[in-house]
């Protein structure tokens, strides 16, 4: 959200006040002439507008400082209202003023004396009238002014607040992301040595992979490095797994361009070998899929394995228990970025597997 700059504000706020003034004359002039009978008692009505209404119109724009400072004052609605009152006065008597010293020098001052004895109080009221119709349409300029600053300052304490949080959120993917491959590669170690040294390889293409999108939060990259690094972290953990690990890639050739947050789908899929694959002797099958979605064009993934599932219900977390730091990152990530239009569901139960769809919009 962004404000127009003050010179273009003010440069709006007078155009907006000379229209006003301008629509005041011109419906003065209507109200005073009779064109039934000719055009005498038009121009009458012209020169009476003028002579009557450039005192005001002038004084008008004196009303501008005296609005603001009072808005910005931290006076008592009281001392303000006061001040409003005096400010009316001295308008009201700067305008008669004005106007004796315009008939002075045109018809003399007896003339303007008479003028100005005749309508000095209809004058009078007329002037505090318009002061306060001025002064208060400036104060409503003004409350306007301040409710959008403040709307903008809202939205850029929530938006650095949302990119606080999601820095924070790619802060505890990436550990946990290196602390859980680092294990393996220990575990792998002892049993594979030479399998290690391959692995250790893949891993440090991984890292740096990991070490690249640590720039910010709103970090993107396209599909195809994320699956590149993601069939790095399969191989690695085929090393450990065997047969007993089986991917199956579901993915569409005309979105691997598309754009989204390093490291979505891996914690998903570690989550899936961890629950799915590791613990059982015959292990299972971890599906891979992106696509487009046909109706907004956005990016669709999912991650789904064949493990035991789980009841819905056991994915929020009790007193004392530890919950995953993937899958909760994520589900955070994605309440935060995109705006809220990223979406992130799991769909699962016992005996049904376990399956997690991604929705990412792209620009």
């Amino acid at each position: 959200m962004t404000t127009p700059a003050p010179r273009h504000r003010n440069r709006r706020l007078w155009a907006s006040y000379a229209g006003a003034c301008v629509l005041a004359w011109c419906l003065f002039v209507l109200a005073g002439s009779e064109f039934d009978r000719g055009l005498d008692p038009f121009w009458l009505a012209v020169y009476q507008a003028t002579t009557m209404l450039w005192a005001p119109m002038l004084l008008g724009i004196a009303v501008w400082p005296v609005a603001r400072r009072l808005h910005a004052s931290d006076a008592t609605g009281s001392a303000n209202a006061m001040a409003h009152i005096l400010a009316a006065v001295a308008f009201s008597a700067l305008w008669q003023a004005g106007e004796f010293g315009v008939n002075a020098v045109l018809f003399g001052a007896d003339h303007a004396g008479a003028v100005l004895v005749a309508g000095l109080l209809w004058r009078t009221v007329w002037g505090l009238v318009l002061y306060a119709a001025i002064a208060t349409a400036f104060t409503a300029v003004l409350q306007a002014r301040a409710a959008r600053a403040a709307a903008v300052a809202t939205a850029q304490a929530e938006s650095a607040l949302a990119k606080a949080e999601l820095s924070a959120i790619s802060g505890k993917l990436n550990p946990h992301f290196l602390f859980n491959t680092l294990n393996s590669l220990i575990a792998l170690t002892r049993k594979d040595p030479a399998g290690a040294e391959a692995a250790l390889l893949k891993f440090a293409s991984m890292l740096r992979y990991v070490l690249d999108t640590k720039r910010g939060a709103e970090d993107r990259v396209m599909l195809s490095d994320e699956i590149d690094f993601l069939r790095d972290y399969l191989a690695l953990e085929a090393l450990r797994l065997g047969q007993r690990l089986r991917v199956d890639w579901q993915l569409e050739e005309r979105v691997l361009a598309d754009e989204l947050p390093p490291l979505t789908l891996q914690p998903l899929v570690e989550n899936s070998i961890l629950h799915a694959v590791a613990p059982r002797k015959a292990g299972g099958t971890v599906t891979i899929t992106a696509r487009r979605n046909a109706l907004n064009q956005g990016l669709e993934l999912a991650v789904a394995d064949d493990g035991p599932g789980c009841e819905p219900d056991a994915l929020e977390p009790r007193p004392g228990q530890r919950r995953g730091v993937g899958l909760a990152a994520l589900r955070k990530r994605f309440a935060l970025d995109y705006g809220g239009q990223a979406r992130l569901r799991i769909h699962t139960a016992p005996g049904a597997g376990f399956r997690v769809d991604l929705f990412i919009p792209q620009t």
